[in-house]
């Protein structure tokens, strides 16, 4: 029989810190990232100075004529804005190679200068702070951005359907909605609605976000207007159009409570009974997401899966679809006996996490890859079983590579991860936060909660850990301090003092304390490590000890005695 220690955690307090300073959560350190240059093209566009924080956008209009056949766009937007704050210049965003015809408000042409991507407006004096809603109007056009790889690289995908007629697309996270149409093109701000309205060739149909209101044919210019309306904040990433000779068809989903939700795709005319088939998932993973967090947070929009000549991204209400009508990722990355579709499942978990609950700087994106990656695995939990789940997720971790913090710098427009750790390690952060907690109704209480309380808002790391801390009882900071600033993770460390094993656990964090579950000769063992060394027993060696990889992102090292 063999004989150990079995260390236990009880009560509440979970994680200890020993000293003050990881009390609160400050952005990391540039040395992670002293590789990297930052432009004043960065700053200005990731920067919140005078001229963007002074005022509040509340609405849209966006209006664009579109030729696929010279690449070309032109048109104007409407902006909406309360004044905030001291405002004589006010700072637009809009990539230099579109030009600007003209900036007008109230009947009259306003002065502006351009630097780099912004555009700084000379306002005209007495505009105050109060509750005037002021509209601008910006009249551009020009040969926006190609996308080399969308939805990698941001731009107009100018592509060729199967039968070789026009095919448009947009993707633009990270580099910015400005390369398009003219915004304030920070995260922090999102208009409270909008209308997207769309000028392309009477043979072509276009799709965007939200209801389709009109379709209107213009005669003369033997030309289609299509407008949509999105009736909910969105952040201008998500804006989108879609252009292409698409057939519509319709569904509906019913909730938990009864209430339907309209559901629209638009494919290609040629691929509308694969997509008949395939589409069905949505229903499956509705219900999940839905068990977990709510209702679709987007309802009175509907939900719509677009057909698209790259990939897929998640545009709010009306989600880009390019996987091919195959299952996993392009037929790959789930685990062989599983079937569902990735695009569909991932794209749809940032309805969640990325268009209702959002981030106001692209450095903390882990809120929103990690938690809809987590996402993939609860849906599979819920259609599968938590078995399957902890295998598909152990099939992600060998895209795991620790090489620098999820959580980058911030105000500088950082969107140049190296890897893709802010989707995989952040999903077992969650995954291994959950099994620390070690209760299941706590930590998906303390989830649906922070979602429920959330809802299209947006939030910053800081808020995520503290509500987190005060839901679970405990103080998580160290915790999410360790796996969100600083590349490795925890290592639980083995010594043989010539008695027996020894432990203790070895981080970054100062002071970090956390239960880690080990298996010792294949028995499961629930350790609570410090950074002190601690017996865990004898009658067994170091090598029979290993981390319970399907419940803990913790490193093992095995330590070996002094010669």
């Amino acid at each position: 029989m063999v004989r150990f220690l079995m260390v236990f955690l009880l009560g509440t307090m979970l994680f200890t810190c020993a000293t003050a300073q990881n009390n609160y959560l400050p952005p990391p350190s540039q040395d992670y990232f002293s590789g990297r240059t930052f432009t004043e093209a960065d700053s200005l566009r990731g920067t919140l100075g005078p001229a963007r924080a002074n005022y509040d956008v509340t609405y849209y209009e966006l209006h664009l004529d579109v030729d696929p056949v010279e690449h070309l766009i032109d048109g104007y937007v409407d902006m909406e804005y309360l004044v905030t704050g001291p405002l004589p210049i006010l700072q637009l965003d809009l990539y230099e190679n579109l030009e600007i015809d003209r900036i007008e408000q109230a009947g009259k042409n306003l002065r502006y200068t351009r630097k780099e991507n912004a555009v700084f407006v000379q306002l005209p004096a007495g505009m105050e702070a109060d509750s005037t809603r002021h509209r601008m109007r910006i009249k551009y056009g020009g040969q926006p951005t190609e996308a080399k790889n969308a939805p990698w690289d941001g731009g107009f995908v100018w592509a060729l359907d199967q039968r070789n007629r026009y095919w448009v697309g947009v993707a633009c996270e990270g580099d910015g909605a400005s390369l398009w149409w003219p915004n304030k093109d920070h995260l922090s701000d999102e208009p409270d609605s909008m209308l997207i309205s769309i000028t392309v060739p009477e043979r072509l149909f276009a799709a965007s976000n939200g209801n389709l209101r009109e379709e209107v044919e213009l005669e003369d210019e033997r030309k289609k207007r299509y407008d949509w309306f999105v009736s909910y904040p969105i952040n201008n990433y998500n804006v989108s159009i879609n252009i292409g000779h698409y057939t519509h068809f319709s569904d509906t989903y019913q909730s938990a409570d009864g209430e339907e939700l309209a559901l629209d795709y638009y494919v290609m005319d040629y691929n509308v009974a694969k997509a008949r088939k395939q589409f069905k998932q949505v229903e499956a993973m509705l219900k999940a997401y839905e068990h977990y967090f709510g209702k679709y947070p987007f309802w009175d929009d509907g939900f719509a899966l677009i057909e698209t000549p790259y990939l897929g991204m998640e545009h709010q209400s009306g989600i880009a679809y390019g996987n091919r009508y195959m299952r996993g990722y392009l037929g790959g990355l789930i685990p062989s006996d599983m079937d569902w579709d990735y695009i569909i499942v991932h794209e749809a978990g940032h309805e969640y996490f990325g268009n209702s609950i959002s981030v106001a700087d692209h450095a903390e994106m882990w809120i929103h890859e990690s938690f809809t990656t987590y996402m993939e695995a609860l849906y599979v939990e819920y259609h599968y079983g938590e078995e399957d789940a902890r295998r598909y997720l152990e099939s992600q971790r060998r895209f795991v590579t620790n090489e620098e913090p999820m959580l980058g710098p911030l105000g500088v427009n950082f969107t140049d991860f190296k890897t893709s750790d802010h989707y995989y390690k952040g999903a077992w952060m969650l995954h291994t936060l959950r099994n620390v907690l070690d209760n299941d109704p706590l930590f998906f209480g303390m989830m649906r909660s922070f979602y429920q309380d959330h809802v299209r808002s947006i939030v910053s790391t800081k808020e995520v850990v503290d509500y987190f801390s005060e839901y679970a009882g405990t103080d998580l900071q160290p915790f999410f301090r360790q796996y969100l600033m600083h590349p490795t993770v925890p290592v639980l460390q083995l010594r043989h003092n010539g008695e027996q094993v020894e432990y203790r656990l070895q981080a970054d964090v100062l002071g970090l304390a956390m239960p880690v579950g080990v298996f010792i000769k294949d028995e499961p063992v629930r350790l609570l490590t410090t950074e002190n060394w601690q017996p865990m027993g004898k009658g067994f060696g170091m090598d029979d000890v290993r981390i319970d990889t399907s419940r803990f992102l913790v490193d093992i090292q095995r330590q070996q005695p002094e010669k």
